[in-house]
């Protein structure tokens, strides 16, 4: 599928030579969405540095060999001057800010480290990117559903406040907030990213939905669903999340981008249950059945997105379908995992 952008032009960021020669800072790099846009941009002929905290040789970024095609600062987000230093001595002209401590169920049990890192680290990145005005000319933040928080009325649309409640959704509202305000005080080309639950290879997170089912009928073993099974949420798989961000460093040329928030979607919300028998039929493990053990705390029961903003002003539109996702998403872990036992 090619849509036709606002811009008179046809589909960008995975398709075109915009990003050769371009210099991109890339936070995250080692998670799930971070490894697959490192990926495309090299593919692109951007030269990619990325900030890694820990070496991990099981991220998809390792295991493909890409971590040796990238410069790597290692460092962590809440060291200001590593960050200055990434963007300073290899002049940076993009910035991607994908990092963050990403589990609900960690910033519950430990909400100093969630915020350390995903409300410090974002001002940190968003002063040096200041700091360096200049060189920096786009930035994307990697915000989430989960910055709108609890909402009377859904789907999510851009206009809602930002109003998050848990440590995890109120470290998100932050970040959003706080990039907005480095865009309308300093007017620093900033987009801000509020994608749906992302999924794909490379999610090496077990506690999320899609990688634990999927490892547990590999294994022949019955799911553990936290929730009661009826949590409604939106899913986007990887590659059309990195569509995603691209296309809005890319159109961060024009004013009616910079500062503003979008909402990526494949705006088809269903339950967690309905999730885990799309994956449980494309395995063919109908005999297999969940565990449900209704134990989900401090988490949002319905969250789910409109995406009209980015359809209409960007062009943007998912490429997968949602088994179309999973397809992929499911021979990545069988190679991953090999039998299962892994």
């Amino acid at each position: 599928m090619v849509a036709e952008s606002a811009f008179g032009e046809g589909e960008r960021g995975i398709t075109t030579d915009f990003w050769r020669g371009h210099r991109v800072f890339v936070t995250g790099a080692t998670g799930i969405v971070g490894s697959w846009l490192v990926k495309a941009l090299l593919a692109q002929g951007a030269s990619v540095v990325a900030l890694v905290r820990d070496a991990d040789p099981q991220s998809e970024l390792y295991r493909s060999g890409d971590i040796h095609r990238v410069s790597v600062v290692s460092g962590a987000l809440e060291d200001f001057w590593t960050l200055e230093r990434a963007i300073n001595e290899y002049e940076t002209d993009t910035v991607f800010h994908l990092a963050a401590q990403p589990l609900v169920g960690m910033a519950q049990r430990f909400p100093l480290s969630t915020f350390e890192s995903n409300i410090r680290g974002t001002y940190h990145l968003l002063e040096a990117c200041r700091l360096h005005r200049d060189r920096v000319q786009r930035v994307v933040i990697a915000s989430s559903d989960k910055a709108y928080g609890e909402q009377p009325t859904l789907p999510y649309t851009e206009g809602m406040p930002l109003q998050g409640r848990g440590p995890y959704e109120v470290s998100k509202s932050c970040a959003d907030l706080i990039a907005q305000a480095y865009h309308h005080t300093y007017g620093l080309p900033v987009a801000i990213a509020r994608c749906g639950n992302v999924y794909g290879g490379g999610d090496l997170n077990w506690s999320r939905l899609v990688p634990e089912t999927i490892r547990a009928f590999l294994r022949r073993q019955p799911p553990v669903i936290r929730s009661d099974g009826t949590y409604v949420r939106d899913y986007i798989y990887v590659k059309d999340a990195v569509r995603a961000y691209m296309y809005l460093a890319e159109c961060l040329e024009d004013e009616r981008v910079r500062g503003q928030a979008f909402n990526f979607s494949l705006e088809s919300p269903m339950t967690v249950l309905d999730m885990v028998r799309v994956i449980q039929r494309l395995m063919g493990c109908e005999d297999i059945q969940p565990i449900i053990q209704n134990q989900a705390k401090g988490e949002i029961r319905n969250q789910y997105l409109s995406a009209a903003r980015a359809r209409t002003l960007l062009g943007w539109r998912p490429r997968y379908s949602l088994e179309e996702g999973l397809q992929e998403t499911i021979r990545w872990y069988r190679e991953f995992l090999g039998d299962g036992t892994a």
